[in-house]
């Protein structure tokens, strides 16, 4: 196989809104860095999709809006599963980086005196959702992009890192190894700090909002490598997604409907949400998500398995400003939002769990840190509308930041020799003629989590997944992978499987340790939150038993 080797200071592991971030301030820091992503770099990340908001305290809108309140909302939303330090460093930090975007050349929409809008979020006590229309991502992406090509970060597309690396004596992550997916030729990235920033698993299941890139790869990998995996369980279903035509299930249907003030009807014509929840269509995302899986189980849902959103009573100049992007989306298959409700349905969208962190973005490996979806621990149970924005830009700024810091002290190493020829041969075995297509192996890991790991669970169809998991992992033993195809679509396939399989089975095993309902997490053999025996994160490592950190006010 071909080899290209790499050096630098800093590696970035994706292109979103954390992987732009981290790069831009490791830059900044004086440090060379690459940023390396398995699609088309700035386009293949979540951020780029995220429509609705980004929360700031600013008290713009709501006066009363306070540091505490931001933080006791996304502790509620969280359902007190949040790791409070990490909470505060989100909402001390993000009005910040919010005007640092701005500084970038993001546009946010303001009000007539000049200062910035903000719009009403699910589970939020005051209005702190700054927002670009409905293209809130979109614009933090353009100002981002820019700001990369000024500080001169290296950019390399379509390059899918399969393995973290370490140094001769096991200690310390000294750079990564992957695939380009152009000529399957192997590359080698030599870094003195390597940063995760790849994003969650939406593909996991097959209806989802994410981009077609989200499989976990970077969370799997860092498992691989003996990093900490925490609050696994914990899958957030967005409760709006679109239904039809089939092309278009799942694709994102912002929350900035909900919060310009649409409407949920289910089939009788009724504004269900008042049977749930008191702040009806703005309560959060689990508890709209299930109000709306309830509907359509108790037989008042649409043909097609969905509800109704309606915008008809809004002004149209409100819909057509606001909302200009869910207008044109739905225009394009025939959908006037205007004048007829839209269909809306569950859709996967983001991950709580991910690789545990500390207030400066490490793992518990020296030299590998992470930001962004890939982590665990500031959105606990249930992440808020409007916190991920934030995320990505709080927590780019403190991996960039800190992974400097860590690559001026620390002296570029050399990989151990073995483990990037046993990576080649992993890598090489997986060429052959098998009989199992590996696309066919993924469709059913997204049929099995939809059907047993996803909105409702309970202990028995999460046993059954683990038994079909184990099957399907039997299967990637004998895939039909033929060598040198055209951009090596068999066999980035083949890999993602493999490890799709494997943190399938982490969010299984951790969903059966949680005998409760919290946030995402809702087991109808155990529906009630119990506190005094759950009221903790189960911490899961290859090379150790599952342990808990006690989570609450006071947590460690």
């Amino acid at each position: 196989m071909k080899i290209t080797e790499y050096t630098c200071d800093v590696l970035v592991i994706g292109s979103g809104g954390a992987g732009c971030k981290c790069g831009i301030i490791a830059r900044k820091n004086k440090q060379d860095v690459i940023m390396v992503s398995k699609g088309l770099t700035f386009k293949s990340g979540c951020t780029m999709l995220a429509e609705g908001g980004y929360n700031a305290v600013f008290g713009y809108v709501d006066e009363a809006d306070s540091m505490q309140l931001h933080i006791l909302d996304t502790l509620k939303g969280g359902a007190f599963l949040n790791d409070l330090h990490l909470v505060h460093e989100l909402v001390l930090e993000s009005p910040k980086r919010l005007i640092e975007l701005e500084s970038y050349g993001c546009l946010f929409d303001r009000q007539e005196d000049g200062r910035l809008n903000q719009r009403a979020f699910g589970g939020q006590s005051c209005r702190r959702t700054c927002f670009k229309g409905d293209q809130s991502g979109h614009e933090m992406m353009l100002g981002l992009k820019e700001e990369v090509i000024r500080e001169g970060v290296k950019t390399h597309s379509e390059v899918m890192i399969t393995k973290l690396l370490f140094d001769d004596d096991h200690t310390k992550i000294v750079g990564a190894m992957g695939i380009s997916l152009a000529d399957g030729s192997l590359v080698i990235y030599h870094s003195k700090a390597t940063v995760i920033a790849s994003g969650g698993c939406g593909w996991l299941y097959p209806v989802t909002s994410n981009a077609v890139q989200k499989t976990g790869d970077g969370i799997i990998m860092a498992y691989e490598a003996g990093a900490d995996m925490m609050d696994m369980e914990m899958v957030q279903f967005h409760p709006t997604g679109m239904v039809s035509p089939k092309s278009r299930k799942g694709v994102l249907i912002t929350e900035a409907v909900r919060g310009e003030g649409g409407h949920l009807i289910n089939t009788d014509g009724e504004r269900f949400m008042i049977n749930y929840d008191s702040r009806q269509e703005l309560a959060t995302r689990d508890i709209v998500a299930r109000s709306i899986y309830t509907e359509i189980q108790e037989g008042r849902g649409t043909e097609d398995g969905g509800v109704y959103l309606s915008v008809t009573h809004l002004p149209e100049e409100q819909v057509q400003t606001k909302l200009h992007t869910m207008v044109q989306q739905f225009k394009d298959v025939g959908i006037d939002i205007i004048n007829e409700p839209m269909v809306v349905a569950p859709t996967a969208h983001h991950f709580m769990g991910g690789i545990r962190i500390d207030g400066n973005c490490e793992s518990n490996i020296k030299n590998l840190f992470a930001a962004g979806e890939a982590t665990s621990g500031v959105h606990g149970a249930n992440r808020l509308g409007g916190n991920a924005l934030a995320d990505t830009q709080v927590f780019g700024n403190i991996a960039g930041v800190q992974s400097s810091k860590r690559a001026q002290e620390t002296d570029l190493e050399q990989p151990d020799k073995k483990e990037i020829d046993d990576e080649i041969g992993r890598i090489s075995s997986l060429w052959t003629e098998g009989t199992y297509e590996p696309e066919d192996i993924k469709t059913e890991i997204q049929d099995i989590m939809w059907k047993y790991v996803a909105i409702v669970r309970d202990e028995e169809g999460l046993k059954q997944a683990q038994i079909e998991l184990d099957k399907l992992q039997e299967k990637t033993k004998d895939m039909n992978v033929p060598s040198y195809t055209e951009y090596n679509t068999h066999l980035v396939t083949a890999l993602e499987v493999i490890s799709m399989i494997k943190l399938a089975k982490l969010i299984v095993q951790s969903a059966l340790l949680r005998k409760e309902s919290r946030g995402a997490h809702y087991r109808i053999d155990y529906p009630e939150k119990n506190d005094a025996e759950y009221l903790k994160s189960f911490v899961i490592n290859k090379n150790r038993e599952v342990t808990t950190v006690k989570r609450g006010l006071f947590d460690d």
